[in-house]
């Protein structure tokens, strides 16, 4: 569908459905949403807004990396907005093209922060601050403002994962923990694009546009919140680091003191099965096995023998 808000230049507010028969050059500015929109539909891009085939391309075909592009009348900019389903991170692409008098927007998928956007717009009673940099600045305060719930919820889990280390196997605990470090991933390749594009749009000299200088502090907001996500996300990876590094370092622990016992075990029960087996040989002749307390002899060996050895494995400190 194709959506359309107009301006007028006496700050009055317009609303269609369509834009086939809609002047646009009458408007002071406008916004035109492509959702979920139709191979027609999305002829108007070129058809309507004479955008460049390039651009129109980089809409049409996903998983775009988050950029902006300069053209001589219009910005074309790729964002990235995330939302969770099935203990996986998603993405969804919402390309703008905003030049002075319009902003476009096109999704191919429902946009729960462009709906509220809009909403927002057509509840208004005074539109003397709305301008197409301002639509954009409240769509994208509201992307990156869902990142963060998706974030506090590893913390949550990462916390959670801490706690239960003497109540989940060690398998379990490596696979949850390599599932959030894969969801930790995801959320970098997606924020740290996003954060460069502010950094690109703040500090460009291509954007002689005055509506983003008068603006900046608000675009500086959104920049400072990625920096934030960013170092948000590195700190829970390397977070999953050290869970991970503790467990593999608690494994070994575990397996070096199983092996120690077995090994004190064996030192004990070698000596034992070496006289065991000298009497257990069948040779006719061994002059122990006529004593009449040999088997009381024997066995008090192979009790002072092992006793023996574990006052000397305690003295050795294997015990501790």
């Amino acid at each position: 569908m194709i959506y359309f808000i107009g301006i007028t230049n006496d700050l009055h507010l317009e609303k269609n459905n369509s834009i086939e028969n809609v002047d646009l050059l009458s408007f002071k500015w406008y916004w035109v949403d492509f959702s979920e929109a139709t191979e027609d539909e999305i002829k108007h891009l070129s058809k309507t807004f004479h955008f460049h085939p390039l651009a129109i391309e980089d809409c049409v075909q996903e998983f775009q990396r988050s950029k902006l592009d300069y053209y001589r009348e219009y910005t074309f900019y790729v964002t990235h907005a995330v939302r969770e389903e099935e203990n996986e991170i998603k993405k969804d692409e919402v390309d703008f093209f905003i030049s002075e008098n319009y902003i476009v927007t096109f999704h191919k998928k429902p946009s729960l922060e462009i709906t509220k956007v809009w909403n927002l717009l057509l509840a208004q009673d005074n539109l003397e601050k709305w301008d197409p940099y301002y639509v954009f600045y409240e769509i994208l305060d509201k992307i990156v403002d869902n990142y963060f719930p998706i974030v506090y919820k590893i913390e949550d889990e990462l916390e959670s994962m801490i706690k239960k280390t003497e109540i989940k196997s060690m398998d379990q605990l490596m696979d949850d923990l390599f599932e959030t470090r894969n969801m930790l991933l995801n959320l970098l390749h997606i924020v740290n694009p996003m954060r460069d594009l502010l950094y690109r749009m703040l500090n460009s000299h291509h954007l002689n546009l005055n509506r983003v200088e008068e603006r900046r502090e608000y675009f500086n907001d959104i920049y400072d919140h990625l920096l934030k996500l960013s170092e948000m996300v590195m700190t829970n990876r390397e977070v999953t680091a050290d869970i991970r590094d503790s467990y593999l370092s608690l494994n070994s622990h575990q397996t070096n003191k199983v092996m120690k016992t077995l090994t004190i075990i064996t030192s004990i029960f070698a000596p034992l099965t070496f006289i065991a087996g000298i009497y257990g040989m069948n040779f006719k002749h061994i002059p122990e096995l006529t004593w009449d307390y040999g088997y009381f002899i024997s066995l008090g060996m192979m009790v002072v023998i092992g006793v023996l050895m574990l006052v000397w494995f305690w003295w050795r400190g294997w015990f501790k």
